[in-house]
């Protein structure tokens, strides 16, 4: 389909078919990523060790270091993309397609080259014992040399989303989710790889899907493509894309931070078998949560063209039905997770403790998980039209301003326990300030137009 026809259809097909016809590749991409990552755990889980599993969940604060850099240029410049296709601007679009691969070169490297050097240290303040330094070592070396291929491989599959893509944008989550899938059983089952096993699929699979994204780029006949030109960074464009990326790169900043403190934690109060457990209740809410990511990757480019184009009615409707499909869909995660706990943990490791474990906290930790939905929609909603102060706002009451003061202090009353009711509690308050903070921007903006 042609870029300029499908930018054109974002302001005028119903709003509901079009965030039907852009959420659900994304929501399929992201849930077969999801199923990846629980496949890819579980194999460690079960043919490594616990100790391995614990060893993966002290990667988690390296993994949302590494996608806040990426976000920032991904995030930013599809939206700044979005943005200049609702009002027409088509060069400026193009000019900035260029500048998202030039800056996710220059800061995967940079990331790359840094992390290496200092590798034992972070992971040590990350969280990591003698018994799980080696394999968190292990694992993120690898994925570590192969930093810039998975920032231009996330960056690449944003921009084709604003660009009108969505279908080749699932396409490429999906070759990328099956063939790690296929890597990982080579690697780790049938090579006995390990840890290490996981991570090589994890970068050669993306290396080849990013191979056909730049190649999808350099078709000449589309609107947005790659040529000569467009790599120079501009100071405007560079400024617009991290202004608007500098709220998804502090949102998972801070998911880094909080993991890290989380780290520590667990292990305070439950040891390496609490991290392990940690891990398995981090998997479990980001599977669900990755159906209300596909929802806002959805919602992205429509809420940004119509704003770009002020067809506010257009955009309100489509916050309205995205927040609607994310409760709902969060909500039937939730009953299956309040159930079925003791078995969804067993999918991950064969160890009794590390099973009774994990089944408690997948309780504790999403005992209101169904209202983060609505929270996460208004939250990119506000990055989406540019609002970023609001954005940053939003993504920082719930993790650094709630969480982080309830994890130190819970514990003190609950013990391990308290750790887990934190997650909930800041869940609740963040939603009880995101409310009030849109209907506030809604008045304002009716009152103007």
């Amino acid at each position: 389909m042609d870029n300029k026809q499908s930018a054109l259809e974002l302001g005028q097909k119903p709003v509901g078919q079009l965030l039907w016809q852009y959420a659900l590749p994304a929501i399929v991409a992201m849930t077969a990523s999801s199923l990846y990552n629980i496949i890819d755990r579980a194999m460690i889980g079960q043919m490594v060790g616990p100790e391995a599993i614990a060893g993966l969940g002290i990667t988690f604060p390296f993994m949302n270091l590494s996608g806040a850099f990426g976000a920032a240029v991904g995030v930013g410049a599809s939206t700044c993309i979005s943005v200049k296709l609702g009002q027409k601007d088509y060069k400026r679009a193009e000019y900035l397609l260029g500048n998202t691969v030039t800056l996710n070169l220059i800061i995967g490297f940079l990331f790359m080259a840094v992390c290496l050097i200092f590798l034992d240290p972070i992971l040590r303040f990350f969280g990591a014992s003698e018994v799980t330094l080696p394999y968190a070592r292990e694992f993120m070396t690898i994925i570590l040399l192969g930093n810039m291929v998975t920032h231009m491989y996330f960056g690449m599959n944003a921009v084709l989303r604003a660009a009108g893509k969505p279908r080749h944008a699932m396409y490429a989550t999906l070759f990328t989710v099956g063939c790690n899938i296929v890597l990982v059983i080579a690697f780790v089952w049938w090579l006995r790889l390990g840890i290490r096993g996981a991570a090589l699929a994890t970068v050669t699979s993306q290396t080849l899907a990013l191979c056909w994204q730049m190649r999808l780029f350099s078709n000449k006949n589309e609107l947005l493509h790659l040529k000569r030109g467009i790599y120079k960074l501009k100071a405007d464009l560079v400024k617009n894309i991290l202004a608007i990326g500098i709220s998804p790169f502090l949102m998972n900043l801070c998911a880094c931070l909080v993991v890290i403190f989380m780290n520590n934690q667990f292990v305070k109060y439950g040891g390496d078998m609490a991290v392990g457990a940690y891990s398995i209740a981090n998997s479990v809410v980001m599977v669900l949560f990755m159906f209300v990511m596909g929802m806002n990757q959805g919602m992205q480019p429509i809420v940004g063209y119509n704003y770009g184009a002020e067809n506010y009615d257009r955009m309100f409707r489509c916050l309205w039905l995205t927040i609607g499909a994310s409760t709902t869909i969060l909500f039937a995660g939730w009953t299956l997770s309040m159930l079925f706990p003791a078995h969804i943990a067993r999918i991950f490791t064969t160890d009794q403790t590390l099973i009774e474990m994990a089944a408690r906290g997948i309780r504790l930790n999403m005992l209101v998980f169904f209202v983060v939905g609505s929270q996460a929609v208004i939250t990119n909603f506000f990055q989406c039209i540019g609002k970023v102060k609001m954005s940053i706002f939003l993504s920082l009451s719930r993790q650094l301003t709630l969480l982080i003061p309830m994890a130190y202090i819970f514990p003190l009353f609950w013990g391990l326990d308290g750790v887990w009711y934190s997650m909930a509690a800041s869940d609740f308050g963040s939603f009880a300030m995101t409310i009030p903070l849109l209907w506030w921007y809604m008045r304002k903006l009716k009152a103007k137009s």
